[in-house]
């Protein structure tokens, strides 16, 4: 059997094509909650755990470290540190918001206390921070890179331009390079990453890891006319119910779902991991009971008809 690790970008790492979103930890899924569905995905295959300083700091009582607080008691109870691919952001938190030199090596001090760990595999900007010369920031990434504190870059919520500059300065300098990029994407959000942004991606080799892959739970097939959903998520989510595109995909991801006795989720996921650059979305599970839809994305591999088809429904 062939091992479904992906190599992601240029980096050395190698990932299951579905990142467990580490969003839920400590906001509504408690601590044994997130622990049973760490454990469901490790014993799953997965390997790729991906979440932020500033989880969840918009929860009532949270400060944000939050998840990262899970995730770190997890792998230390557990003693799988080696086995995991772990990737945290900065630039979010509410006492290290931005990306000048002093809060990335600040706030990355801080991730490493909380994740319990003396590397962290993959670290990413959350949010560019345009008031940062991209130079400053490349170079304070890696002076992580040389201090062995990060094995590999990436960047979140950037602009074409802005990650232009970043890779042609790291590239003239012989600094550490972004290996991947962290897009919103999914069937019924294209245009917030295909056209410049790909394809500066998929020019510079890039990975894609994807959020809101699911459409905030939309894509998972849950939210219908008629029916009431109970989420944190829900209205973001029934949104998409309003609009012909939102009712066309569900048509498609229900035709194509049927045929492979799929569910919804891992259709949607499976078109989104046969993307040009993507290397592997970012799924979230409150509980381990939602986890085998998401990570049965390993073993679905769809038609050139069943894409064709889930193209043009979510065109």
């Amino acid at each position: 059997m062939t091992s479904p690790l992906r190599q992601l970008g240029t980096s050395d790492l190698h990932v299951f094509p579905l990142a467990l979103g580490g969003n839920v930890f400590g906001w509504t899924a408690d601590e044994s909650t997130s622990f049973a569905v760490l454990d469901a995905y490790a014993a799953a295959g997965g390997n790729f755990v991906d979440t932020a300083d500033s989880y969840s700091a918009w929860a009532e009582g949270n400060q944000g470290g939050e998840s990262e607080t899970v995730v770190g008691r997890w792998l230390a109870s557990r003693g799988n540190r080696a086995d995991v691919v772990l990737a945290t952001k900065v630039g979010a938190h509410p006492q290290y918001k931005g990306l000048s030199p002093a809060t990335i090596k600040a706030a990355a001090e801080e991730s490493l206390r909380r994740l319990g760990t003396d590397h962290i595999d993959l670290y990413y900007t959350h949010f560019d921070d345009e008031s940062v010369p991209v130079e400053e920031i490349v170079a304070a990434l890696d002076q992580l890179v040389k201090d062995g504190k990060v094995r590999a870059v990436a960047a979140s919520n950037i602009s074409p331009e802005r990650l232009r500059a970043s890779l042609d300065f790291a590239e003239a300098e012989g600094l550490a390079r972004y290996a991947a990029i962290q897009p919103h994407y999914n069937l019924v959000s294209r245009d917030t990453y295909e056209g410049d942004l790909q394809d500066t991606a998929e020019r510079a080799g890039l990975a894609a890891v994807p959020y809101f892959a699911l459409a905030s739970g939309f894509l998972t097939g849950k939210y219908r006319p008629g029916t009431v959903v109970e989420s944190a998520r829900a209205s973001r989510a029934g949104e998409h119910l309003a609009t012909e595109r939102g009712r066309r995909v569900l048509d498609a991801l229900d035709a194509v779902a049927r045929a492979h006795d799929a569910e919804v989720a891992t259709v949607a996921l499976a078109w989104l991991a046969s993307r040009p650059t993507v290397a592997a979305p970012i799924a979230s599970a409150r509980t381990p009971e939602q986890l085998p839809a998401l990570v049965a994305v390993a073993d679905l591999t769809l038609s050139a008809a069943e894409l064709a088809t889930l193209d043009e429904a979510s065109a």
